[in-house]
Formats: C-alpha cells, structure tokens, sequence
C-alpha cells in the first residue's frame, strides 16, 4: 500500500500562509513526518474571480470582459488590477529583497504573455475570417492557469526559505508546444519526484488537450488533486478548508448547535455538491470512490481535529440526519401543458435539452400527468433565456417562474420512520410553506422547496428537530 498522501489546499486557506505552514505542513494527519505528501493549491482567494468572473455573484473578470467585446480594452484594466492585486500578496509574503522581486518577475510574466496573447486574438478577431468564440475556452483555461502558478511558486518558495525541501511542480504547460492529457502531463512532471525527501507544491491547474475547465469549469483544481491521488495510488486523500464540515452552517443555527461530522460516504458528498456545498466536486469524487482511496476533510485552523473521513462504505451505525443544508436564490421553472399527458418523455427531452444548452445546474424536478417543474441554480438573465426558447418550442404551454429556496436533511441511512412527517412538522410549526417536496427511495436526502424568505428559519428549525435533539457529543461518528 502506498504510503502517501495527496492533499488540496482551498484558497482561502492558501490567504493565511502562516497558517498553512504551522498547521497543515508542519502538522501532517498521519506520523509520516514532513515528507511523503503532495500538495495541490488553489489560486488565492478572490484572485480567481478576478481573472475569470465572481464564482457566485458573476461580477466580470478579466476573462468575462474580453468575451464580451472585441474592441473594449476593459479587460486590460481588470487585469492591470489583478496584476496589483498579486503584486500586493507578493509583498505581504515576502516583505522585501530578492526573493520578492524573483516572485514578481515570475508573476509578471505570466501575466505580460496573457496580455500579449489577448491584445493578438482581440486585433486577430476584428477580421471576418476569425470567430472569437472558438478561441474563449483557450483563454479561460490560459487565465484560470496564472493564478495557481502564482500560489503554488510562491508557496515552494516560501517553504523552502522556512527549511522545507519543497519543489514547485507547474501543470499548466505554460509556453509548451506539446497537447498531451491529463494524466500524461501528471506521470511526466512526477517521474523525478523522490517523495520520501521531497515536498511537491503542485498547481491546481493542469492544462490538458481535453480541456479541464470546458468539462470541469471552476471544479478543475479538484480534478487535477483527484487525478494525482489515483495515478499517484495515494494511501489518502486530503482537503484542507478554512471550516469544518458540519451539520449545518455555524452561522445560520449558532456555534454551540453545529456539530462536525467525523465520517460519512461519498453519496452524501455527492448530495451536498449538488445544493453547490462541495466538499469535492462529484466527478473528482468518482475518481477517488471507484479507487477506494479515503477523502478527509481538514479545518486549516483546527490542526489537531481529525476532521471528516468520506469513504464509499460508510453508513451510521444508527440511521440519523447528518446533515441540514440548502441554498437560497434558485429558480423554479414551471411548463403545464394539456397535450403533456401521456407525452411526459418528449416534453422532459425536449426541456432538458433547453436547459443543456444554457448551461444552467438542475438541483431537483418536479412531474405529474400535465406538469414538469425544474428546480435551477442559475442567473436570473438564463431562466428568462431559458423560458423564451421553452416558449418557442411549446407555444401553447403555460410557463411559471418563482425564486425559491431549497433546505435538504442529508445522511448516510435516514431510514428512520416518520422522519418525513417530523420535518414538515417542525417547518409547519415555524409557520413555514412547504411549495415541494421530495424524498428518494435511496433515503440519503429529503428536500423542501421553500420562499426565500424562510431559508434561514428552515434550516434552524430542521436542525433543531433533526440534529441537536440527539447527544453527538464533539462530532457526529468522530473519524480516527
């Protein structure tokens, strides 16, 4: 058995390198010492929404304003501004002397290419004979690529100013003539590595000629730490957060109510992805569950709790909630047609084709005998997009629109009888409208569609009849 690990580190930890020095470098999770562990970073917190757009409210970054304009230059400011904001990293890191300005001549020049690379394309594209289009997914991958370069040298530098043998391992393919796939590219930068004295610093980013990003979008630097794991058949896997995974939001039902969770498995790993709570993205736990390699969710601040243990098998030995999650700010999308009746598999293929093409998450649906109801995580803009072509495909369908929430009780067996008259119990006596609701026969999950409004309420009120009537005493099933 390998005697490794293979280890993420999120962004917002990335922010706090005393931090992750002290907690995670020098403390490993297991008594291997310093060594026999890979880590793969994320680009510093925000400088990836800078480069490319805000994860969740889409404000445009340097990426999204070059999409939108072939003559704006826009997109040179954000970037001249993100520049600045590296820039002002790089001298809260190192301070000042050599090392600083090494660091800013090596993020500088990333960036100096992009922009030459840009400024090509934009004149390039001013031409009838070339399509901007077919080259945006090649400058979203080249952006997304300079951030992690960025916190991944600095990072094996600083490390080994501290006295840590780091090596800086650069997956992006920066200046590279050869298109290989992921995994060649992975097989080839490790082939040299001694991990029984080397620390590889490796960047979240790994350029491929399949393309991470169009498959992966911002889940890629999952996908690259997933693929490590199992090329490298790393004894564990490791995600270092800035929080715990917990049995609801702290903020939402108090400190003193959440409670860590110790274990759970890898379909409620999946169940929290899909209300956009990842603990991983799903497709690079698939990777991690297929191969049996054990995933660890780390607090970066809490050093010695064990965190949560995701393994495939896992199931409480008593069945119970786990988990209350949810995510506000969704849309229902709403298609009645008369003619629907006894036609329900063409009008689904027809809508979900729709819904493809536009790009936006499905979180749950809704069908009955004239009804289909799709619950969507998108922008407001893409609904109205998606309900024109809808309109245009069934001109004599009704179409309704709602924003709405979506609370979900979550856990490895909730086959626990009643539990579904418990919950609308408890929303009900917190004068709360149930719109919807679902519950499958696999019973990980149940979901409540709800008004906006009533998230916050919901959740406090499901995790107070669901979780904290029980005595999970420091962490629900604590992980070894």
């Amino acid at each position: 058995m390998s005697s490794h690990s293979v280890e993420k580190i999120g962004g917002t930890s990335m922010s706090d390198y005393a931090a992750v020095r002290d907690n995670i470098i020098f403390k490993p999770a297991h008594d291997d010492g310093l060594y026999q562990r890979v880590f793969v970073v994320s680009a510093y917190g925000g400088i990836t929404d800078q480069l490319l757009e805000h994860k969740k409210t889409g404000r445009p970054g340097a990426f999204a304003l070059f999409a939108n304009s072939v003559n704006d230059d826009s997109w040179k400011k954000m970037l001249l501004s993100t520049r600045q904001s590296m820039q002002s990293i790089n001298e809260a890191l190192f301070i000042k002397g050599d090392l600083l300005e090494k660091a800013n001549v090596f993020i500088g020049e990333r960036l100096d290419d992009a922009e030459r690379c840009l400024t090509d394309l934009q004149h390039l594209c001013q031409h009838g004979h070339f399509s901007l289009e077919s080259h945006l997914e090649t400058v979203r991958e080249m952006l997304a690529s300079i951030g992690e370069a960025h916190s991944a040298w600095n990072t094996a530098e600083l490390l080994k100013r501290d006295g840590v043998n780091a090596c800086f391992i650069d997956l992006t393919g920066w200046r590279s003539a050869q298109h290989i796939t992921l995994d060649e590219r992975i097989q080839s930068a490790f082939k040299d590595i001694d991990l029984s004295s080397e620390l590889p610093i490796v960047t979240g980013y790994a350029h491929s000629e399949e393309g991470l990003m169009s498959r992966f979008d911002r889940g890629y630097s999952e996908m690259t730490f997933s693929r490590i794991a199992v090329l490298s058949e790393a004894r564990e896997a490791v995600i270092h957060k800035e929080f715990h995974l917990s049995s609801a939001d702290p903020r939402i039902v108090g400190e003193d109510n959440a409670v860590p969770i110790g274990r759970t498995n890898y379909d409620v790993a999946d169940q929290l992805a899909n209300l956009g709570m990842e603990a991983i993205h799903p497709k690079a736990a698939k990777g991690l569950r297929r191969n049996n390699i054990h995933l660890r969710v780390k607090n970066t601040f809490e050093p010695e709790h064990s965190g949560t243990l995701i393994t495939r098998d896992y199931v409480s030995n008593t069945p119970c909630v786990e988990i209350i999650a949810g995510s506000k700010g969704e849309y229902a999308l709403e298609l009645f047609d008369q003619d629907m009746a006894g036609n329900i598999d063409q009008y689904d293929r027809e809508i979900l084709a729709v819904i493809r093409r536009f790009k936006a998450n499905i979180i749950a649906k809704d069908i009955n005998a004239n009804t289909i109801t799709h619950y969507l995580s998108t922008s407001l803009k893409t609904v109205k997009r998606i309900r024109r072509a809808l309109e245009e495909t069934f001109p004599e369908a009704e179409l309704n629109q709602q924003k709405v929430a979506i609370v979900s009780a979550i856990g490895s067996d909730m086959q626990v009888p009643g539990i579904l008259a418990k919950a609308v119990g408890a929303l009900a006596g917190s004068k709360i409208s149930v719109l919807a609701m679902h519950q499958s026969m696999r019973q990980v999950d149940m979901q409540f569609i709800i008004n906006e409004d009533d998230y916050e309420e919901s959740i406090r009120s499901l995790h107070s009849c669901l979780v904290e009537v029980h005595d999970h005493g420091k962490a629900i099933c604590a992980a070894s």
